[in-house]
């Protein structure tokens, strides 16, 4: 790993773990309504994939999509926008936080429903074999969507199709309470994926390196025409299923320890006690000589000033007007939505 992929993992890192956690101040004070859902702990899922991929790849997500959305391209200014509901948002102020979309970036969603992103995927990874190109659909969901029944009919199709897409399976233990044991018969996802003829893996999705040396693997299979890939990541999220969401439910025994305000502090697997992902990779990159502290302070200084500047964008953006949302029925999302 060089100085300059270990600055550019780490920034993407903490400008997801950041803009989440101010996204949860600004929805506590009344900035951003209806639900939110937040990604912070799973950070090096993201970026570990999306950086693994090429630019002209797809990425098709769930309704917890900031963070892939981040990391593919789309400006904090423009997302913070569409939470608080503004027609500077990507989505014009009227696809709120579950509805983020980007044609221009090859940002395909942002999906409402469990399971939705499947067939999507699907539909996209056909166009890709049709046009005969070389690119790859990325599809992001977690391991309770892998019980919808959308599930086993797009991974039928990828793997009779050969289609060009990459499964990413965020493993975060929890169908919004539910624990996997208590919702999934068989609990090693991956798999489940292989009955289609899938090649499938597995990352520690705790270790945005191990993520990323996965996902380029998988990708250059995809790419050399040997089908659809299914990647696990075993991950974990430190707040709850969403901002309505206490996870109360959690056992004690699993939680004790952690510090639910500080998500640096946090971590779950036995193999880093107390640690989570950004401060795994920060303490590698300090023992390896990758980044300085000073290098570590500047990158975080710099994040914060880009979020507290999409903040800013945020509340001075204009409302959307009863024009905007006659337009909205008149005009597909994906035909209105352009980059910066």
């Amino acid at each position: 790993m060089t100085p300059v992929q270990a600055k550019e993992f780490y920034r993407s890192m903490l400008l997801a773990r950041l803009f989440e956690e101010r996204a949860a101040r600004e929805y506590q004070d009344g900035h951003i309504g209806g639900f939110l859902h937040l990604y912070p702990g799973e950070e090096a899922v993201a970026v570990g994939a999306i950086q693994a991929s090429d630019q002209g790849d797809y990425v098709v997500s769930t309704y917890r999509e900031h963070v892939h959305a981040l990391v593919k391209g789309i400006s904090p200014r423009r997302i913070m926008a569409e939470l608080f509901g503004k027609s500077e948002g990507v989505s014009g102020g009227l696809g709120g936080s579950m509805h983020i979309f980007d044609r221009s970036l090859r940002f395909f969603g942002g999906w409402a429903i469990v399971g939705e992103t499947f067939p999507v995927a699907i539909g996209v990874g056909y166009a890709i074999r049709l046009r005969n190109d070389a690119d790859v659909c990325l599809c992001f969901f977690g391991d309770g969507a892998v019980n919808q029944g959308t599930f086993h009919e797009s991974l039928n199709m990828a793997g009779l199709w050969k289609l060009p897409v990459l499964f990413v399976c965020e493993n975060n233990r929890y169908q919004i309470g539910t624990e996997i044991h208590r919702h999934s018969a068989v609990t090693d996802m991956a798999r489940r994926a292989s009955v289609y003829g899938i090649g499938t893996w597995k990352a520690d999705g705790m270790d945005v390196e191990s993520v990323f040396g996965v996902v380029r693997m998988a990708i250059e299979k995809i790419r050399r025409g040997e089908g659809p890939q299914f990647v696990e990541c075993e991950t974990y999220r430190f707040r709850g299923h969403s901002m309505a969401d206490p996870s109360s439910y959690r056992p004690q025994a699993e939680s004790a320890g952690f510090l639910l305000q500080d998500p640096l502090k946090m971590g779950i697997f036995q193999g880093c006690p107390g640690k989570d992902c950004l401060e795994i990779f920060s303490e590698r990159c300090r023992s390896g000589n990758s980044l300085s502290e000073e290098e570590l302070l500047s990158v975080r200084q710099e994040i914060e000033a880009t979020i507290d500047d999409a903040v800013l964008y945020a509340r001075d953006a204009r409302e959307p007007g009863i024009e905007d949302l006659e337009k909205a029925w008149g005009i597909p999302l994906w035909e209105r939505t352009s980059g910066d």
